[in-house]
């Protein structure tokens, strides 16, 4: 799909006013009153983090902006009506007015702001993926439980009443025992070729944006938006768009914590560019259960960024395989289910229709003021990072891994060991996590 077409298609997500599957299944909750309002601040104020923006300033207030580019504060701000906006995200979190932030930033600061933000006692919206390493996920979880503050992952498909209504329908057994799945991100990324450092824009603390990563020159097409292709600051399309359906996907199939093997195969088949990452991968990850015969689950995750031919015809999706038919949904808003021998079942509903809120943003205000987890909880959100953390390094290590779930190691490869963690920067940095 078309980028703008992709962002369109999030914005009007993210607003919950154009669900794909419109009154079918959500049974919205009620927002509180002006009276119960929450402030919030947004730190990370690009594509998704401006988008946030907009959505929160219609649900409560929005106290601050946040970002090392005056340029994207400065349009956030008039977004949002924001009273502040700020480069340095510590002004936010010293604010004792504000009770909650969004963190947006790119990949390499989620886990260090959002691990931050819970230590000032602040809740936290944390984008997709929640962390740039498998460590400081850990380290996220046990500070939003240490410091009992609702944290949601920004896997938003968890509140859209498409993809959890199938899902609630395979907890019915539409399909009988879902025993595999296949999740796909499919599309022709393009080429960002090959640059020079230069310097950084005008009103850009660069500084700032790299924080805790170890410090690289500028560079045109490691910054804004282009950072996900790079080691230092992002976790490729594995973690970008394919965060979305490796989450549903584990969903589905009703797996959680880590699984003990990981086998992933990949590379760069099609981009002559600077991209580290691969555009090409095939990642299966294993969870034996207790190694019963029926027990056993596989979730197989596709990637190729040069693909139009989509599976199904969309660029993203999952397919379910259960012992008594499969299911295919996408949050493209389709949805197909078969019995057996592909027999089309017409008109499914779940008998249980999930209760949901208007949008994943109303959600997390929703989950502070009834003192609840929200549907996209850390620890379920850390449970899919896993993923793709594990398949990245299958793809660079070229290996398979099996992982030691109880003590979340991978075992006789320490190289791969060092990967479940990053090196940060030598001179220390004030966001850097204590316990990495």
């Amino acid at each position: 799909m078309p980028h703008d077409n992709r962002r369109t298609f999030l914005k009007k997500a993210g607003l919950g006013t154009a669900t794909l599957a419109s009154g079918t299944w959500a049974r919205a909750l009620h927002a509180a009153g002006a009276n119960d309002r929450i402030r919030v601040g947004i730190i990370g104020c690009g594509g998704m983090g401006g988008r946030h923006a907009e959505v929160f300033a219609q649900l409560t207030e929005v106290a601050y902006v946040c970002d090392p580019d005056a340029s994207r504060r400065q349009q956030a701000r008039k977004g949002s009506g924001a009273k502040h906006a700020v480069a340095d995200l510590r002004r936010v979190l010293d604010d004792k007015a504000v009770d909650a932030v969004l963190v947006a930033t790119p990949d390499h600061w989620h886990a260090p702001a959002a691990i931050m933000a819970c230590e000032a006692g602040k809740h936290v919206y944390v984008e997709k993926p929640c962390s740039h390493n498998l460590r400081e996920g850990r380290l996220l979880v046990e500070a939003a439980r240490r410091n009992k503050v609702v944290v949601q992952h920004g896997t938003q498909q968890r509140s859209g009443e498409l993809i959890a209504g199938a899902i609630q329908m395979l907890r019915e057994g539409v399909i009988g025992e879902v025993l595999a799945a296949k999740a796909w991100n499919i599309q022709r990324r393009g080429n960002i070729g090959h640059e020079q450092p230069s310097e950084p824009p005008a009103g850009v603390d660069y500084d700032l944006w790299v924080g805790p990563a170890p410090f690289v020159p500028f560079q045109k097409n490691r910054f804004h938006y282009q950072w996900r292709w790079w080691y230092n600051f992002g976790t490729g399309d594995i973690g970008n768009d394919g965060a979305h359906e490796i989450d549903y996907a584990r969903w589905g199939l009703g797996v959680e914590g880590l699984p003990t093997s990981v086998v992933a195969l990949g590379g760069k088949y099609y981009h002559d560019d600077d991209q580290q990452f691969p555009d090409t991968a095939t990642c299966v990850f294993e969870w034996p259960g207790d190694g019963r015969v029926g027990n056993r689950r596989q979730l197989i995750f596709e990637l190729r960024l040069w693909d139009t031919c989509y599976p199904h015809n969309v660029d993203s999706g999952a397919e379910f395989y259960g012992t008594q038919g499969k299911m295919f949904v996408s949050k493209r808003g389709k949805l197909a289910i078969y019995g057996e021998r592909n027999q089309r079942i017409e008109n499914a509903r779940p008998k249980d229709p999930p209760k949901l809120a208007g949008s994943h943003q109303e959600d997390f205000l929703q989950a502070i003021r009834q003192g609840r987890k929200p549907r996209a909880d850390i620890q379920i959100g850390y449970d899919s990072v896993a993923l793709i953390h594990l398949a990245n390094i299958a793809v660079r290590r070229e290996r398979s891994l099996h992982v030691d779930t109880s003590r979340e190691r991978i075992v006789d490869d320490e190289e791969a060991n060092r990967l479940l963690s990053r090196t940060y920067r030598k001179d220390g940095h004030w966001a850097v996590p204590q316990g990495v």
